[in-house]
Parts: structure tokens; sequence; C-alpha cells
């Protein structure tokens, strides 16, 4: 943590807020505070937070929409906040370009943790990464792949299924064409907090990956591995 990150809490609840910033201000951040997206928006025109901790139930402007307004604008990570336990709507937040959700009630040193942990996967990414960004349909070596429905089509026409962490793992390639990448960092950018030291589970998904590119791992066009440091994705990547 740096000393002087900057974290702004956008809540409804004024008492939330307060408890938040408190918190917050207790271990070492500087925090603002919004009621809903005109106060965020007014914020955003004169400070630049490192972090945003967005409730999905706001007045007027939702959470979901003032997340998908932030990522066509910005880069600054988003932590989303829900009463609703429900699988479905994490899943949009993550779409949208959230970093990570916490449903309500929760654990003030979960959030903080979260906060942490979002942070320094954010600051370990290569610089000019852009995250979580939301895109049409990537297209690439005759390939064709459709980041909201996970679906991968191959040159001939065939759909290829995806697990969801291939799915995760070639969408990270398909927005950094180019960029080489160790194995700590995707771990970060497929895993986040789910990752554990040590893990090796990325090498299985690479090889699983290819397998379903048809990239034989032996002379690999599209995946290919850069020796003592990781994988990049060598293929042109255009987004329709």
């Amino acid at each position: 943590m740096n000393a002087d990150d900057h974290i702004l809490v956008v809540d409804d609840d004024r008492e939330i807020r307060r408890l938040l910033g408190d918190y917050l201000a207790r271990n070492g951040y500087r925090v603002s505070g919004a009621a809903n997206g005109r106060e965020m928006w007014q914020h955003l025109q004169t400070s630049s937070p490192d972090l945003i901790v967005l409730d999905l139930m706001l007045p007027g402007t939702d959470g979901l929409d003032l997340c998908r307004e932030l990522r066509a604008e910005r880069d600054t990570p988003v932590i989303m906040l829900t009463a609703r336990d429900e699988d479905t709507e994490r899943v949009v937040g993550l779409e949208v370009g959230a970093d990570d959700y916490l449903a309500k009630p929760f654990n003030p040193r979960e959030l903080l943790a979260r906060i942490k942990s979002v942070m320094r996967r954010t600051r370990a990414l290569p610089p000019n990464l852009h995250p979580n960004r939301p895109r049409g349909t990537l297209v690439f070596a005759g390939w064709r792949y459709q980041p909201v429905t996970h679906e991968l089509t191959a040159p001939d026409g065939v759909v290829v299924p995806l697990s969801t962490a291939e799915a995760r793992l070639l969408e990270v390639f398909l927005e950094h064409p180019q960029v080489t990448f160790n194995r700590d960092q995707l771990l970060d950018l497929t895993r986040g907090r789910d990752a554990t030291p040590f893990d090796r589970s990325v090498d299985v998904q690479v090889s699983r990956l290819r397998q379903k590119l048809r990239d034989d791992a032996r002379g690999a066009t599209l995946i290919k591995t850069v020796r003592s440091e990781g994988y990049k994705f060598a293929a042109d990547v255009e987004a329709q």
C-alpha cells in the first residue's frame, strides 16, 4: 500500500460510508464518499482515486451502469458491493468490468483484504494494460471469440466449448496480444483471490487452451512459450 492510496466509497447509505471511511482511514487510506453516481462523477472530475468501492443498488443510475460507464473512460479498479447474494448479479458485475465483488453484510476486514488484493494484482500487471474493458467479438487467425457468451468459433465454423478457466485465460491473451506474461501474472489475472502461492495450474490451462485452439505446443503459432519468462499470444487480434 502506498501512503497516499485513495479509496472512493460510492454508497447511498450514509452510515456505511462513515463506517468504511473511518475503518479504511485507520488502515492508512485516504477516503472520499459519494451517495450516488452524480456525486461519484463530481469526485472523478477533480481527483483520481486508486480504487472505487461501488454499491450495486444506488438511486438513479445503478452500480452496474456506473461500472460500465467507468470502464468506457478509465481503468480504475472497482469492487462491487451487493445486497443480492446471487450468482447472476455477481457474473454481470464482473462482465461489465468490476474487479471483485462482496455481498452485504460483510466484515470490513474482508473488504480491506479485497482492496489490498485487487490493488496488488493491478499494480503487478505490465504497463499499459487495460484489464476488464468491455469489448465485442474478438477475431484472430480466422478464429472468433465472443466474451459475453464465451463462444469460440474455429475457422471452419465449428464451435469449440471452453471451460470457465480456459475462457478467462483466452480473454487475457486476446486483450493483450504480443505481451509476455509470467505465471504469477496469469494467475492473478485469471484466478485473482483464488490463486495460491506456487500454483502451477496455469501451465495445465495453457496446454488445454492450446489443444482447443489446435495450436501444437512444439510449433505453437498462437500461444508461444517465452523461455524463462512465460507465455505470450502471438497473433494479431481485432475487435468487431
